[in-house]
């Protein structure tokens, strides 16, 4: 083989290496799915408490590692709330994060919590670049702001499906 073919095919190679790795990763396959404002009676958390709720879906056929990603309602502080290490979202799944602010429960609680009035929601990498992005309405009825279909819908009002997927016909 010749210097140039071998050069050829080791720069393919590698960026067919680099391609596969950034099509796992959350930046490609993370969205914000869903996310309940009002939160009095569908579902508690593990206090039983019934608080707001956002819930990310993985599109891919890959558990991802969602370890210092970040998610903010604030544009000028996007790194707001750190998911914590070790946090995994399932292949196929969803991950829900309770918007109480508070931080001293067990489990995954951001230190902010949904305005009824509105506001938009972000999803940050670790670099603090955004992800994914939503802006919901002002609403005060139970019912979640969803993606339908999940992943790549539009986002509507309708039954909240809580860690399960929001392809139902209302």
């Amino acid at each position: 083989m010749n210097k140039y073919k071998f050069i050829f095919l080791v720069v393919f190679v590698a960026l067919l290496q680099a391609s596969c790795e950034k099509e796992n990763t959350p930046e490609t396959n993370v969205v914000i799915n869903e996310l309940l404002p009002v939160n009095s009676t569908f579902i508690a958390d593990q206090n039983g408490e019934f608080d707001d709720w956002i819930e990310l879906c993985n599109n891919s056929t890959f558990d991802l590692d969602l370890s210092g990603y970040f998610l903010s309602d604030s544009k000028s502080n996007l790194d707001k709330w750190k998911i914590p290490t070790g946090t995994i979202i399932p292949a196929s799944g969803y991950l829900i994060i309770w918007a109480d602010a508070d931080t001293l429960q067990t489990g995954l609680h951001a230190n902010f919590k949904l305005s009824t009035g509105g506001e938009k929601v972000y999803f940050s990498n670790p670099e603090i670049l955004i992800i994914d992005k939503i802006e919901y309405p002002a609403h005060t009825a139970e019912i979640a702001f969803a993606r339908n279909p999940d992943w790549s819908g539009s986002f509507r009002w309708q039954t909240p499906t809580f860690c399960a997927s929001n392809n139902i016909h209302e």
